[in-house]
């Protein structure tokens, strides 16, 4: 019998994939557990018509990431820090005030998880850091930092 799964099965396959089973398997395991449900017409139609769906909805988030990576890349931040004597920085950049200064400065919501910084900001000038808005995209942010 061929089903359609519903949910991860372990040794069986992923969601969404069309899988051979023994009728028996289906009948006392698959299907009462909702597991999955047998791929007949309707079945197979509806499978099509949520892949198609969830095609169009990454797609449309690939767009909106790369289009807002555009525009941070376009743009700066400027940060403030408290500098010593020598000019060493009291403390470091973090990325949660990389996000909260791009939220202030340009408008745009930024997660402080999605900000990769390499080595920590401790020094006045100019650093790029990278923006990972999706998996596919990755935007350069100039970080300006002065002294308070």
């Amino acid at each position: 019998m061929q089903v359609i799964l519903l949910q991860d099965v372990k040794a069986l396959g992923k969601k969404g994939e069309i899988v051979n089973v023994n009728d028996g398997y289906a009948r006392n395991f698959i299907l009462p557990k909702k597991l999955g449900v047998e791929a007949n017409g309707k079945n197979l139609n509806d499978l099509k018509l949520q892949k198609a769906n969830e095609q169009k909805v990454a797609q449309q988030m690939l767009d909106e990431a790369k289009a807002l990576g555009e525009k941070i890349e376009a743009g700066k931040v400027e940060i403030k820090i408290k500098v010593g004597e020598g000019g060493r920085a009291f403390g470091a950049v973090s990325t949660k005030e990389i996000s909260a200064a791009v939220k202030e400065q340009m408008g745009y919501d930024v997660d402080k998880k999605k900000i990769q910084l390499k080595d920590a900001i401790k020094t006045l000038g100019t650093h790029d850091v990278a923006v990972k808005l999706h998996p596919k995209v990755t935007a350069s942010l100039k970080v300006i930092v002065t002294e308070q």
